[in-house]
């Protein structure tokens, strides 16, 4: 239990955004996402990728692999905080693990050669960045290291202090 709460016995807000329904929505895009881009890199990528000239061609297949290689960190990601939510680890556990997931692979290549890409790739290419970024604030979100906060008893104090002040004048 040392793990969800603090010494003063408060839950972590952290702890809870795993089993928050906006984690929930977020492994649903994320596992959406990646079944959506094997899909399409399985059937109608490959007789896209066939008629493309050789440059594009080239570039297809480095950002097909970038992608799936992203999609793969982010899946690795969102199944193991999927493991804290159903109980299976702790975060501190999931913590030491995530080390493992690269949440910054994979970035794509230059913008006007993605825009020779097929639309299709492109949306899944654009959509798998904004699925990225949404995980990644996340994870600071979730991994913050636990601020120490020295009591300051009523929040009000300081400035009811300042208002009497300001009328002793």
């Amino acid at each position: 239990m040392s793990d969800r709460t603090s010494e003063s016995g408060l839950v972590q807000f952290s702890e809870r955004l795993t089993n928050s329904a906006a984690f929930g929505a977020l492994f649903r895009e994320g596992m959406d996402l990646v079944e959506e881009t094997a899909a399409y890199l399985d059937g109608v990528g490959r007789t896209e990728a066939k008629a493309l000239d050789r440059a594009v061609s080239l570039t297809y297949a480095t950002e097909s692999m970038r992608l799936t290689t992203r999609l793969m960190q982010l899946a690795s990601w969102l199944l193991l905080h999927r493991a804290v939510k159903e109980g299976e680890m702790t975060l501190t556990q999931a913590n030491r693990e995530k080390t493992k997931v690269k949440l910054s692979a994979a970035d794509p290549g230059a913008a006007d050669m993605i825009a020779r890409l097929p639309e299709q790739l492109q949306h899944l290419i654009a959509r798998s960045m904004a699925l990225q970024a949404k995980v990644r604030r996340l994870d600071t979100t979730i991994h913050a290291p636990a601020t120490e906060r020295a009591p300051i008893g009523n929040p009000l104090v300081p400035q009811l202090n300042r208002l009497k002040a300001a009328f002793e004048r």
